[in-house]
């Protein structure tokens, strides 16, 4: 990337190439950067893809600064310069898909048993060249706009550990158990495939400061806005990953944290 200084611009995908773009930034992180795979993705293209792509809304940040990679499906052409994405699926559009993406992995019963307007957030991701920065930030300002104009009461959705070796993750694992597991009328549970409990130390035995440092960034900022964890992690072995569920109750939001990204977003 070039040392510009970025231009961004958060929207959401519009058009098929917009998609691709989004798609291709997920290549680049899910399956280049932590090994992932899968039916559906393109290698030849270097697109990261699944069934459940042209039913969700994307939301895109784009930095007008960059001209953007070539585009697939259209010689000549530039994809979008896309350096960050998040997927969103709310309870209105799931019926399309004849459900979420993450109940594959988590019984979502009580969730939807709430009656309450859900919003599933996935395939969360920024160009490595723009991590430590702002960009995350200026997604997650069009993350919380998405939310009041939609009027979505909880988020939830999957976030990941890197790897499936559960010995290095016993300390952020054991301690988002004990601290942030979800009240009973939000706690989803994770399905018996691949399944594997998180309560693998006792209170006494974490550190709480070494189970932040290795706690990812995006877990850690969901904790922060208020957030919690289902039971139980999932193993993706193909996509190399340790899954947790995260739920945020709009209502039991931090505050504070709440109203800096709205509020940041308006200026």
């Amino acid at each position: 990337m070039s040392p510009k200084k970025p231009k961004f611009e958060v929207r959401l995908a519009e058009s098929p190439a917009d998609l691709r773009a989004a798609q291709r930034l997920r290549y680049r992180v899910f399956v280049e950067e932590l090994g992932g795979d899968g039916e559906l993705v393109d290698h030849a293209c270097q697109l990261e893809t699944d069934r459940f792509d042209p039913f969700f809304d994307h939301l895109l940040l784009l930095d007008h600064n960059q001209p953007g990679e070539p585009d697939p499906e259209a010689d000549g052409a530039l994809l979008p310069p896309v350096v960050g994405v998040y997927r969103l699926l709310r309870s209105d559009q799931a019926s399309k898909t004849g459900g979420f993406y993450s109940a594959d992995e988590y019984d979502l019963t009580p969730l939807l048993e709430t009656g309450r307007k859900l919003l599933e957030l996935g395939r969360s991701c920024v160009h490595a060249d723009y991590r430590g920065g702002t960009a995350m930030f200026h997604l997650w300002n069009g993350l919380a706009h998405y939310v009041l104009r939609t009027e979505v009461k909880i988020m939830f959705g999957v976030a990941s550990f890197h790897g499936t070796d559960i010995e290095p993750l016993r300390q952020p694992l054991s301690y988002l158990h004990h601290n942030h597991l979800a009240p009973e009328d939000l706690r989803v549970s994770v399905r018996t495939a691949h399944s594997q409990s998180m309560d693998l130390l006792p209170p006494e035995q974490i550190d709480r400061r070494k189970a932040m440092l290795e706690t990812p960034a995006l877990i850690k900022a969901y904790i922060r806005l208020g957030g919690f964890v289902g039971e139980g992690a999932f193993i993706d072995h193909e996509f190399n990953t340790t899954d947790v569920c995260l739920i945020i109750d709009t209502e039991k939001m931090n505050p504070g944290k709440r109203d800096f990204y709205v509020r940041k977003g308006t200026e």
